[in-house]
This record gives structure tokens, C-alpha cells and sequence, in this order.
């Protein structure tokens, strides 16, 4: 369905080895240790305190919560169609009206979703996700305001993912989540070999480099939904790193951890569009990947030298620092706005 060609999965780089690599013979995104300790600090801080932690997914309005079976299957759903929100220049953002309450961007995702579960709509079930027509999805994001982009490129990954559901995976994605044995290099195994719009993945120069952003936040919405517990134990949690995506790079901007050439500047502030695999777009997601790492290093250094309890050891990673920052970045729109995201139209963030 959006396949690449043949052995470039098998040839890819791990994202963790991807961002190092990235970050080493980047020309255009530098990475400031300095503010990354002066992020810790602050970010610390809040584990300490227990203002964040594993908890936070589920206090979301939107997301499942009842961790069972149900929420896995509508985590895939969801996470399947979770890219290209933004609207172009000319149009007006995608939103979705539920519950006397407007949402935007991912939100708005989930928000028709739930709205069509309340209207007897089986949106998450492999058979309806196999069949579905593009007419029918339509209909699903009716919105105020804009249309959902890529709404083609939304079905063909609904499509594809409820097929091979269907044909490999007795039609629900628990049955990967149980295929993969507690283990996180597994699970990414069956989704980026099984579900072609999951291939998150470019050659750039003498290598080929995956981020895995979509797969990757599969794993971890499992994992958050089920706090780490029964089908949402991992016993290496760790592995995963952050979701390249537009809004944490912003975020990471915001607090001066990384910064870019005036080359890229420009670009970000003129809106344009940086393609997908080009040396701009990979340099902002392997350097943002890479400082989300050395963010992890360094808060657990802190909460280490601060005896911090095992409980809060355990969810720190850069799955719950990644949740830290993209909420910070709704939450922060408007201290945010002078910063422009990076934009790249495609199906992988």
C-alpha cells in the first residue's frame, strides 16, 4: 500500500541510532547541552513532585479510560490515521465540535472517532476499517471548520491496516500486542513489517534512517493507557524514543534546546513546505529525537542524585518526557506562536 522498495526496512537504522548519527553531521540543527540541564531541572522536578507521571494519558478527556482490550484496539484505530493535521495557508484548521466542546489537531482526530463510537459506528473494528470508503470516512470527520488533509491517504492506511488485521491477526490488534511477548523491539517488528503506512523511514546520503514516529506511539499509548501494567508491560519501555513529529521540535525551540541555521529559519518563518526524507526535515526530527535522549540522561542523573523513588525512576523515559513536551505545546500556544512549526505534508506525523 505505501511500501518502500524492497530491503530498506531491513536496511534502516534504529531511531535511537538514526538521531545519533543525524545529530553528528548536522548542518543546520544544533543541539545546547546547557539548556537541556536547565530543562531537567525543571522537568524533574514535576516527577518528583508526582505533577507528572504515567497517569497523565488517561486524564485526558478523550482517551479510553478502561484499560482493556477495547482501548487497544481503538488505540490502533486512532494512531493509524495520527498525522498531517495542520492546514495549509489558505485554509482554515481542521476541527471537530463533540460535545459542546470545539478540538483541533490530534484531538479533533479523536474527537470524531468518539463521536462516531456514540453514533453506533464500529470506527474501530478491523472489519469496518477494511471496507471503509472514503465517502464514509468523510462523513466520520465532518467538521466547523477545514477538512482533515490526506483524507485519501487515511483511508488506504484504514484499509490496509484492517485487512492485515483481519488476515494475519484474527481481526484485533491485541492479538500483536500478546504476539510480541512484553517486548517493545517485537511489537515495532510486526507493526513497521505488517503495516506499510507505519514505514516512517528514509535513504539520505550512505544510509537509511527510520524515525517510526506512529508505530512508536502505538507502542507507548498501550503502555501509558495500562500504566505499564498487564497487556501494557513492557519489559524494555526504554527502547522506545521520542515521536518525531512538528510540535515537540517546536517545543524544544521554545526552551532553547536545540536551535537552527538561518538557512532553515528562513524557511520556517517564510511556511515552507519541507519535504519528506530532505536534509532539513530529517536534521529537526534526528536532532530533536537525540536531545529528547540526552533530556532523558540528564533527568535521571538529577533523580538519581536526588534519591528519587524507584516508582518514579521506572516512567522516565523519553516516552513520558515526549508526553511532557507535546502537552506543554498545547498547552503554550500562545507563548509558542512566534516559533513556526516545521511543515511536511505526509502520512508518517
Amino acid at each position: 500500500m505505501f511500501p518502500h522498495p524492497n530491503g530498506l526496512v531491513e536496511k534502516a537504522l534504529s531511531p535511537r541510532e538514526t538521531a545519533k548519527k543525524i545529530s553528528e553531521n548536522s548542518l543546520h540543527v544544533k543541539i545546547n547541552k546547557d539548556a537541556i540541564k536547565t530543562l531537567a531541572t525543571s522537568i524533574s522536578a514535576k516527577f518528583i513532585k508526582q505533577e507528572y507521571s504515567l497517569s497523565n494519558w488517561k486524564l485526558h478527556e478523550l482517551h479510553p479510560k478502561v484499560a482493556d482490550e477495547a482501548a487497544i484496539d481503538a488505540i490502533f484505530a486512532i494512531d493509524i490515521l495520527n498525522f498531517s493535521f495542520w492546514p495549509n495557508s489558505d485554509e482554515e484548521k481542521f476541527s471537530v465540535k463533540y460535545n459542546g466542546k470545539i478540538y483541533t489537531g490530534y484531538w479533533s482526530l479523536v474527537a470524531a472517532i468518539n463521536r462516531a463510537h456514540d453514533e453506533g459506528i464500529p470506527f474501530c473494528t478491523a472489519e469496518y476499517m477494511s471496507s471503509v470508503t472514503e465517502a464514509e470516512l468523510l462523513k466520520v470527520f465532518r467538521s466547523e471548520s477545514g477538512a482533515i488533509p490526506l483524507l485519501p491517504q487515511r483511508v488506504m492506511a484504514m484499509n490496509e491496516a484492517g485487512r492485515v488485521l483481519l488476515d494475519t491477526f484474527d481481526g484485533s490488534f491485541v492479538n500483536c500486542v500478546k504476539q510480541c511477548n512484553n517486548d517493545v523491539i517485537s511489537l515495532l517488528k510486526i507493526l513497521t513489517e505488517n503495516f506499510t503506512s507505519l514505514q516512517d523511514l528514509c535513504s539520505f546520503e550512505d544510509s537509511v534512517y527510520s524515525f517510526l514516529k506512529r508505530a512508536q506511539i502505538i507502542v507507548a499509548d498501550v503502555w501509558g493507557c495500562f500504566e505499564g501494567k498487564g497487556l501494557g508491560y513492557f519489559k524494555n519501555i526504554e527502547e522506545l524514543t521520542m515521536f518525531a513529529d512538528y510540535r515537540v521540535p517546536q517545543t524544544l525551540e521554545y526552551f532553547d534546546v536545540v536551535s537552527y541555521s538561518k538557512e532553515l529559519k528562513e524557511k520556517l518563518e517564510d511556511i515552507e513546505i519541507l519535504d519528506n526524507g530532505s536534509r532539513y526535515e530529517v536534521e529537526i526530527r534526528g536532532c530533536s529525537i537525540k536531545a529528547v535522549e540526552d533530556l532523558r540522561h540528564e533527568v535521571l542523573a538529577i533523580l538519581n542524585k536526588d534519591g528519587a523513588p524507584k516508582d518514579v525512576l521506572d516512567v522516565v523515559n523519553s516516552v513520558t518526557l515526549d508526553f511532557y513536551l507535546w502537552d506543554f505545546a498545547r498547552g503554550h500556544r500562545k507563548e509558542m506562536a512566534h516559533l513556526p512549526f516545521h511543515r511536511t505534508r505526509c502520512i508518517y506525523y
